[in-house]
């Protein structure tokens, strides 16, 4: 039998050639290495863990730093003293004011008008001037006027003599009749015609004193003195007789008023100041409350309260010397209702208040700070009455913000103004 030789096929892939050992199936039990990929990826992490690391530690040191810079600042804070200027409360005297808003009103307001009529030749003031009672001010044309005045006077003389005529005439008739020459009902005829001629007379007496009025009017002085205001009218202008139209308005400044409204409850404490005789004193202050334009005294009560308001008016009356008033300006007024003596009187700045009381830094003799609780009283500017405190107590009047109890403090240098009349001074280091 001849001999087969196997020969494989190419396209067989179940031929029986052994296989590679990296193909083979590894055994249950061994171990693989890693590979090139897997070892990258580890130590990327491991990097990362090392930055993440580091830079907490640097958060950490810096916030540690921070902290102690911080302590140490607040320990330097708390051994540094506080600069602060100082007052020392005293005994004196302050005033309880009722304040109100008040109107300047003058004493007296005229307003010119003419009481003839004609031209007008010519104006003597000049706008804003002080004048003085009888001052010329404007001139009428008198012309008219002075012809009619020569008129009632031509026929008052007319009439006079006429007069005359008649009473000799009388006192013939009067000698006839003693001598029965005439009849008595002649006397008495006579004695009625005197009678009305002297009817006559007076008459005309009347229209040359009117006539002479009318004269006067012609020439316009001031009737009181006052400050004249602008200009209203010019030269060779028609005025009418009693007319409306103002030629001049002229205003008392010297003395002038303040009319202002207090509440009612003030009115029986006032009202007995003044049964009592007393003078009570008024201010009045600019618009911003802190310039005293003028100072005087109350002058009387309204007789009635306003019932819609509950408020009553009162009146001022002030010199006025320097002008400081204006007509119709507003002012703040202040009444001195009392005075009280031997108060206990700090400066207003001194005084702080939380939500339960009022208090303030009384600075000890070891130059530390330590909070006394008051009661406040009456406020006059910047000066306050209190209780709490004795006379020659040393208190802060700054430095608030940083000032505790307990803290050190140091006088700074320097003064302050504290108002009032109490003459309170700060202290300050020499």
């Amino acid at each position: 039998m001849p001999e087969r030789t196997l020969t494989p096929n190419p396209e067989d892939t179940t031929t029986l050639a052994p296989k590679p050992a990296e193909q083979s199936a590894p055994h249950p039990g061994a171990t693989q290495p890693p590979s090139t990929g897997q070892r990258r990826h580890v130590w990327v992490w491991l990097i990362v863990l090392v930055l993440v690391a580091g830079v907490a530690l640097l958060i950490y040191f810096q916030h540690q730093a921070a902290e102690q810079e911080s302590n140490e600042k607040a320990n330097a804070n708390a051994q540094k003293a506080v600069p602060v200027v100082t007052a020392t409360s005293k005994t004196g005297s302050i005033g309880v004011y009722v304040e109100a808003l008040g109107t300047v009103t003058p004493v007296y307001t005229v307003t010119v008008t003419s009481r003839v009529q004609g031209q007008i030749m010519e104006v003597h003031y000049r706008e804003g001037q002080m004048v003085r009672k009888g001052d010329p001010l404007i001139d009428i044309d008198p012309r008219p006027y002075q012809a009619a005045l020569t008129q009632a006077e031509g026929q008052l003389a007319h009439d006079q003599a006429m007069l005359s005529e008649a009473r000799i005439d009388l006192q013939r008739y009067q000698t006839a009749y003693a001598q029965n020459a005439v009849a008595q009902q002649q006397v008495y005829d006579q004695e009625q015609t005197v009678k009305q001629l002297e009817g006559t007379v007076q008459n005309d007496q009347g229209a040359v004193d009117n006539a002479k009025v009318n004269l006067i009017y012609c020439h316009i002085t001031s009737p009181i003195d006052g400050r004249v205001g602008l200009r209203l009218i010019d030269p060779g202008n028609i005025v009418q007789a009693n007319s409306t139209t103002s030629l001049v308005v002229i205003t008392q400044l010297q003395p002038i008023t303040v009319i202002f409204s207090v509440a009612e409850d003030f009115l029986g404490e006032i009202e007995q100041q003044l049964r009592q005789g007393q003078k009570l004193k008024v201010e009045a202050l600019d618009r911003t409350d802190s310039k005293t334009l003028a100072t005087g005294s109350l002058l009387t009560i309204d007789n009635q309260v306003d019932t819609t308001t509950g408020t009553v008016k009162l009146r001022a009356s002030f010199d006025n010397k320097d002008n400081a008033l204006f007509p119709n300006q507003f002012v703040n007024a202040k009444l001195l209702v009392e005075t009280q003596h031997n108060v206990v009187l700090v400066p207003t700045p001194a005084i702080q208040r939380n939500s339960q009381q009022a208090f303030v830094y009384v600075i000890k003799s070891d130059s530390t700070a330590a909070v006394q609780n008051i009661t406040t009283g009456t406020t006059d500017g910047n000066i306050t009455s209190v209780q709490g405190i004795p006379a020659g107590t040393v208190v802060a009047i700054n430095g608030f913000d940083k000032l505790q109890d307990g803290v050190k403090v140091e006088l700074r240098k320097g003064s302050r103004n504290n108002g009032g009349n109490s003459g309170l001074i700060t202290d300050q280091t020499p």
